[in-house]
């Protein structure tokens, strides 16, 4: 699948909130053809398609970084939100808590469980959010360097790799760090998971479904090909996510922890 159908795709399966964020690929696909299609560089019109290029590139990249940098801030307080509810549960209604309940803990639970789920899945939307939108501007400048003759791309990738909307390192430990809570407070079945065939399929409605899609799309645009550069995101493996080994579950069973 060529990249501009594979960007509108995840536009589209992508939550209804983020999808005027993403490059504005098409944009600078008709940019980079105009200017390949002018007369000598010298021409005003091509002189004007140039920096309106170099101006979208720079736009495009603000707003990357206004959109990362508010979902991360807004992730980091609701790590902390969810961690205090979870421990007030467990204080209050866990069997070493003020008032036990199992009943209670057990509804409890279930709705955190639900939160922290689409909280997991909310932040790998943003790392998938890094990566594609690294990804189409990697290939819209090799785009105008090929057809231009230009040399823009090596000056701009070394610029993007310092922007924050590329450096997802806090958002990674936050996702690990969910991972860790789900594996150790709402533990899967391993034999249960061994009776399942080991695919994802993209089912479900909202963040799960828009999750399961984008791991997926992360996957494919971080492949191993043959057109791989030394631009190119690294391999992904989806089979050392913990996440998806809960994913591939359809409700699993809310035990009371005991901590």
């Amino acid at each position: 699948m060529k990249f501009g159908k594979r960007l509108q795709q995840q536009i589209e399966e992508t939550l209804p909130g983020w999808r005027d964020k993403f490059l504005s690929y098409k944009r600078l696909k008709k940019l980079v053809n105009l200017i390949s299609s002018s007369p000598p560089p010298s021409h005003r019109h091509c002189v004007e398609a140039e920096a309106d290029f170099v101006y979208l590139l720079n736009h495009e990249i603000d707003k990357f970084n206004a959109f990362f940098m508010e979902k991360e801030e807004d992730f980091i307080i609701k790590r902390k939100e969810l961690q205090q509810r979870l421990q007030r549960v467990i204080d209050t209604w866990g069997p070493n808590g003020a008032r036990p309940s199992e009943t209670n803990c057990k509804e409890d639970m279930a709705e955190i469980r639900k939160d922290i789920v689409n909280f997991h899945g909310e932040m790998v939307l943003l790392v998938n959010y890094s990566n594609i939108n690294y990804t189409g501007l990697a290939k819209i400048l090799k785009k105008y360097d090929k057809r231009t003759g230009g040399l823009l791309r090596l000056l701009f990738i070394q610029k993007v790799l310092k922007q924050p909307f590329f450096t997802t390192e806090v958002v990674s430990k936050l996702i690990k760090e969910c991972e860790s809570t789900i594996a150790q407070v709402f533990p899967v079945d391993e034999k249960e998971i061994g009776r399942r065939e080991p695919t994802i399929r993209v089912t479900g409605e909202g963040v799960f479904r828009n999750t399961v899609a984008a791991l997926l799309t992360m996957q494919e645009i971080r492949s191993g090909s043959s057109t791989r550069s030394q631009f190119s995101l690294p391999p992904l493996d989806l089979t050392d996510s913990e996440f998806i080994r809960t994913l591939q579950m359809n409700s699993p069973p809310i035990p009371i922890p005991i901590l």
